[in-house]
């Protein structure tokens, strides 16, 4: 099955790399929209299409439509290409946390391609390793869908809206949440004028231990061990941030509940 042709909508992060590893993976990429035209410019030259800066611009034809634009600006952008694209285009969006029935008042063929992945513009991600998240309640489309996933990882997964809704909570503990643990060890030892880089091994072999343990087996540290002096010492010193002090001791708990 030859890919479809693909109009992109959106050259953030995801839609920049997820753009270019469809093109990189012999799919053609058809127009680049952006309201930034520099974006939308960056991404066509990477890709060979036609850069855009208007949703007027976006031609019919199209194999398909990918929705890379922010949670909120889904449904109203469909309701705007309802307008320019014949109803029984295809359209999907690579959101985790919106279900894809927000497509389904413009587009009754509607569906999800979600890679389950965070992006940053300057690093190039894994591509064949990154789980993607398609459905679609059209078979036809699902399948297209299936067949466009394998060509850009060896990771596809069928998962269905609210299947896809609870994955986006796990995964914001795991990504979100976990970051910002970093963000609030850096800025303690920095606080002491000791180099970040000094938590850079322990942080790499919490990650490393849990590709072949649960993590709650590898769970360790005063809270596991129900060592309250400890803790005690490290809530008296994290006074002075008050905020880490309430992140603290919320885990601290989480971890007792879960050790008992």
């Amino acid at each position: 099955m030859a890919p479809p042709s693909i109009t992109l909508i959106g050259a953030g992060n995801a839609g920049y790399h997820l753009g270019r590893r469809l093109r990189a993976t012999g799919s053609e990429i058809v127009q680049v929209f952006s309201r930034q035209p520099a974006k939308a410019r960056e991404l066509a030259e990477a890709t060979g299409a036609q850069p855009i800066n208007r949703l007027a611009e976006v031609k019919a034809g199209a194999g398909l439509y990918i929705l890379a634009v922010s949670d909120g600006a889904i449904a109203p952008v469909a309701a705007t290409l309802r307008q320019r694209l014949p109803e029984d285009s295809a359209v999907v969006h690579t959101s985790g946390a919106t279900p894809s029935t927000v497509l389904a008042p413009s587009f009754p063929r509607h569906g999800i391609f979600y890679p389950l992945q965070t992006f940053s513009r300057e690093r190039e991600p894994n591509f064949s390793t990154i789980p993607v998240c398609i459905y679609s309640p059209d078979e036809e489309l699902e399948g297209q869908l299936a067949a466009l996933g394998r060509q850009i990882s060896n990771n596809v997964h069928r998962i269905d809206d609210e299947q896809r809704a609870i994955l986006h909570v796990a995964a914001v503990f795991v990504n979100n949440f976990s970051n910002h643990l970093f963000h609030i060890g850096k800025v303690i030892v920095e606080e002491e004028k000791l180099p970040f880089e000094l938590l850079l091994p322990l942080i790499r072999e919490t990650v490393d231990k849990i590709e072949t343990n649960a993590p709650k087996d590898m769970q360790t540290g005063p809270a596991r061990r129900g060592d309250r002096k400890t803790i005690e010492r490290h809530l008296a010193y994290l006074k002075k941030f008050p905020n880490f002090e309430a992140v603290y001791e919320v885990l601290t708990e989480s971890i007792h509940q879960e050790k008992t």
